[in-house]
C-alpha cells in the first residue's frame, strides 16, 4: 500500500475512534496507536539512568526475591524464614506487629488486640536473637519494613551482628525509616516531623562510618499508592519525600557522594502493566536529575535504586484465586521496569497474612519470570516501543508538574503539614472508588464477572495467647538484666536527645544493655513529645 494512502486510512480510523477515550488514573490519554518517538539515546548503567542502573542488569545478576513475612513471635517468624530461604529467596523481608512499629512493647495496655497480628512481635534484643537464629547476618541482606523505631530495629540488627561476630562493613540490608510518608500516607509516626527528620540524618551519618554497605533509607511510595495515589502522585510525592531528605542531611553536614550511594526506594506495582514499567523507568530518570541538581558528582549518588512490591489494594477477597495472574502481572512490570529487589504477594493476602502454600506460590511467580519468561535476557526489553518511551515522558512531566507546586511550597516537609499531600491522596483514591462502583473499571470478580462462592476457609491465623508469651518474656527479661546499666544507658539516652549529639550510638548501648524498645522509645517521647 503507498504510504499516503496508509496516512490517509489511519487518520480516518483515529477520527473515527476518538469519541472512546481511554485514560490511565493519573489522567494520561491513551491513543489507539503510537507511531513515533525520538531516538532515546541512553545506555544502561549510564546517567540518567533511564534504562537501568547497571549495564548488564539481570543477565549479570538477578534481582533479590523477597517474601515479606513476619507474624506471632519470633520464634514462628523464624520458622518461615528458613522455610523460605530452603524454597530459594534470597534475601529476608521482616514485618512488624504494629505495637512494635509504634514503639510500644507487648505489655502496654495499648498493645492489647495487636501483638503479633500484622507482623513480629519484637520487646527486645532478646527476640531478635531468636528471630536470626540459625542465620548468618554477613550472610544475608535484611529488609526491615520499619520507620518511627527504624533508629532501634537498626541498633537491635547491629548488636545482633556484633554478638555473631560480624564485621559490620560486610553486613547489608535496609531499613525503611521513611517518616514523611508516615505523615501523609500511613500513620505509624511517634515524634514531630523535626525531631524525626533528625533522627533520619544521625542514621544517615552513623551508617556512612559504621555500616557503609547498610541502605539508610527506603523512600516509600508504596505506601502512598496503597493510600489511593495514583502513579504520578506516587512519583512526585515519593520523589519531593526523597529531595527533604537529601537537603536535610546536606543542611547536616554530610557528603551527598556519600549517603547518596545509601539512599533506596521502594514504589508499587499495579496491574496497568506499561504504565507501572514506564512510572519505574520515568522514576530513575527523575532522581538523577534531582540529585545532580543537588550537587551530586558521583554518578552512583545519582542511581536510584528500588525495591517493588505489588500491590496490595488490588487483591481482591472475591475468587482470591484471581490475585495469582494480577500479582503475576505486577511482577512483571517491575522486573521491565529494572527492579533492584522484589517482593509477590500471596492470593489469599486480602482475607489475611498469607499461608505457607500462598507465599510459596508468590515467590515461584517470581521464580517463573526470571527463568522462564526471557525477559531477563537483555536489558530493558520495552525501550524503543513508542507507548512505553511516550508514556515514560508523559509520566515524568506530570509527576514534574507535582513536584514543582511542592518546591513552591517550601518542600515535602510544608507539603504535608499543609496537608496538601493527605488531601491530592484522598481525591484521587475517592475518584478511583468511584470509578468502579460507575463499573467505568472492571475489577473482575469484584464487579464484573461475579459468581457465588463457598466462604474461603484457608485462613492464616494468629493465636491470642501471643501476648501473654511476649509478656511472659518480658517480665523474664527485666528480672535477669542489670537495672543500673539500664538505667545509665537510658539517661545518656536522654542526655544526647537533648543536646545535638548523633543518637546511634546511644541506642546501640541501650540495646545492648536489654533495654526494651518500648523504653528508649519512651525516653524520646519524654524529650521530642509525640505528633498528633
Amino acid at each position: 500500500m503507498p504510504a499516503g494512502k496508509f496516512h490517509s486510512e489511519f487518520s480516518n480510523l483515529q477520527e473515527m475512534s476518538d469519541e472512546k477515550k481511554i485514560c490511565t488514573e493519573s489522567g494520561i490519554e491513551i491513543k489507539q496507536v503510537y507511531t513515533a518517538h525520538p531516538p532515546l539515546n541512553e545506555m544502561p548503567g549510564e546517567f540518567p539512568f533511564t534504562r537501568g542502573v547497571q549495564p548488564g542488569m539481570y543477565r549479570d545478576k538477578l534481582w533479590t526475591m523477597r517474601q515479606y513475612a513476619g507474624f506471632s513471635t519470633a520464634e514462628e517468624s523464624n520458622k518461615r524464614y528458613h522455610y523460605l530461604m530452603n524454597q530459594g529467596q534470597t534475601g529476608l523481608s521482616v514485618a512488624f506487629d504494629l505495637p512494635t512499629q509504634i514503639g510500644y512493647d507487648s505489655d502496654h495496655p495499648l498493645a492489647e488486640g495487636e501483638v503479633g497480628k500484622a507482623g513480629v512481635a519484637i520487646d527486645s534484643l532478646q527476640d531478635v536473637e531468636v528471630l536470626f537464629d540459625g542465620i548468618k547476618l554477613e550472610n544475608i541482606t535484611t529488609s526491615m519494613t520499619i520507620n518511627s523505631t527504624a533508629s532501634i530495629l537498626l541498633a537491635f540488627y547491629i548488636a545482633l551482628a556484633k554478638k555473631q561476630g560480624a564485621d559490620l562493613k560486610k553486613i547489608s540490608g535496609t531499613i525503611q525509616n521513611d517518616l514523611l510518608k508516615e505523615y501523609a500516607a500511613r500513620g505509624t509516626y511517634i515524634y514531630p516531623p523535626k525531631p524525626s527528620m533528625r533522627i533520619i540524618t544521625d542514621i544517615f551519618e552513623y551508617c556512612a562510618k559504621e555500616i557503609p554497605k547498610w541502605n539508610t533509607i527506603s523512600i516509600s511510595g508504596y505506601h502512598i499508592r496503597e493510600a489511593g495515589s495514583t502513579a504520578v502522585q506516587e512519583l512526585a510525592f515519593t520523589l519531593s519525600n526523597g529531595k527533604a531528605y537529601v537537603k536535610a542531611a546536606i543542611d547536616k553536614g554530610l557528603d551527598i557522594d556519600v549517603f547518596g550511594k545509601r539512599l533506596s526506594f521502594f514504589f508499587n506495582a499495579h496491574n496497568n502493566l506499561f504504565q507501572e514499567a514506564a512510572k519505574f523507568r520515568a522514576a530513575r530518570r527523575m532522581w538523577a536529575k534531582i540529585m545532580k541538581d543537588l550537587g551530586a558528582k558521583d554518578p552512583r549518588a545519582m542511581m536510584l535504586r528500588f525495591h517493588t512490591q505489588t500491590g496490595g489494594s488490588t487483591l481482591t477477597a472475591q475468587q482470591p484465586l484471581n490475585n495469582i495472574p494480577r500479582v503475576t502481572l505486577q511482577a512483571l512490570s517491575a522486573v521491565l521496569g529494572g527492579t533492584q529487589s522484589l517482593h509477590t504477594n500471596g492470593f489469599d493476602e486480602a482475607l489475611s497474612l498469607p499461608t505457607e502454600d500462598a507465599a510459596r506460590i508468590a515467590l515461584r511467580t517470581q521464580q517463573v519470570i526470571a527463568h522462564e519468561s526471557g525477559v531477563t535476557d537483555t536489558v530493558d526489553p520495552l525501550a524503543g516501543s513508542y507507548f512505553v518511551e511516550t508514556l515514560t515522558d508523559e509520566l515524568e512531566a506530570k509527576a514534574w508538574e507535582y513536584i514543582e507546586r511542592i518546591d513552591a511550597m517550601g518542600g515535602a516537609v510544608n507539603a504535608i503539614e499543609s496537608g496538601y499531600m493527605q488531601n491530592e491522596i484522598a481525591r484521587a483514591s475517592y475518584d478511583y472508588q468511584q470509578s468502579i462502583e460507575k463499573n467505568e473499571r472492571i475489577i473482575v470478580g469484584l464487579n464484573k464477572f461475579v459468581m457465588e462462592e463457598k466462604p474461603f476457609d484457608k485462613y492464616f491465623t494468629v493465636n491470642d495467647s501471643i501476648r501473654q508469651t511476649q509478656v511472659d518474656k518480658l517480665i523474664k527479661l527485666k528480672a535477669g538484666r542489670d537495672p543500673l546499666n539500664v538505667n545509665s544507658s537510658l539517661s545518656k539516652l536522654e542526655s544526647t536527645a537533648r543536646s545535638a549529639g548523633n543518637l546511634m550510638p546511644c541506642i546501640i548501648d541501650a540495646v545492648e544493655n536489654y533495654a526494651t524498645l518500648g523504653e528508649i522509645s519512651d525516653v524520646m517521647r519524654k524529650v521530642f513529645g509525640e505528633y498528633r
